[in-house]
Order: structure tokens, then sequence, then C-alpha cells
């Protein structure tokens, strides 16, 4: 029997990681539960968005963001079964129809105001059974 970590591609290893510190930081520092589901995203967004509000200074948010893209990146794995890819140094998500979505950048985009993870997982999940 295999688990589903040794079934994951190498490159799914560490945004997988961001993804689970940051479902396990948000349970323990903001009694926020995160449960991989699409609908998840809103609250993300939100989080971001207060932050953004906040004026909180970019460095000090850069790593939350990246787990909260992953996190997203996670959501439109296990909702579409697409899978993690590394392209351009960077970790992007292949659906499998062969389009590329970059939810890390996306989670950046919305600390700008210019984004929405939520919307990211509609446009990558739209057609999924």
């Amino acid at each position: 029997m295999t688990t589903e970590q040794e079934t994951r591609p190498l490159a799914a290893a560490r945004p997988v990681r961001w993804a689970a510190d940051t479902v396990a930081t948000m349970r323990e520092g903001a009694r926020l539960r995160l449960d991989y589901s699409a609908s998840s995203l809103w609250c993300v967004d939100r989080m971001i968005d207060d932050l953004r509000r906040e004026e909180t200074p970019y460095a000090a948010v850069e790593r939350v963001l990246r787990g909260f893209g992953a996190y997203a990146g996670e959501v439109i794995v296990r909702q579409a079964g697409a899978e993690w890819w590394t392209a351009e140094g960077g970790h992007r998500i292949r659906t499998a129809d062969g389009r590329l979505w970059d939810p890390i950048d996306e989670a950046h985009r919305c600390f700008t105001g210019d984004g929405s993870l939520r919307l990211l997982c509609r446009d990558a999940t739209a057609g999924t059974p």
C-alpha cells in the first residue's frame, strides 16, 4: 500500500508542506479551520484583504502569502485532480486540460488588491466533475 505522499510528484513536496503549515498555523493562531474546500478560500481571501487594509508591510507577510497560495493550490489539486509542477523557478498547478496556474503568485496579487484565490480556484476547477 502506498501513501498519498509516496505517489505525489517531487514538485509537490514543498508546496504541500507550506499548505499543511498554513492549516496548522491558522488553526492554532487564528482559530480558523481550513478544510481544503473551495469555500474555505473565501476566508483566506478575507484574511489577505484584512492584512492589506491594515497596511501590514509586505516583508512581514511574504511567507504567509506563500502559505496561503500553496493552500489554494492544494485545494485545486484536490478538487480538480491537478498536480504541482515546478516551472521557471516557481511552483505551479497543472490541471488535467494542460493549463498552468500560479496560486502562490495569485496570493501576492491578492495582497495588492488585484487577485482572488477563490476566483482562481473557480476558474481552475471549471468543468471538473
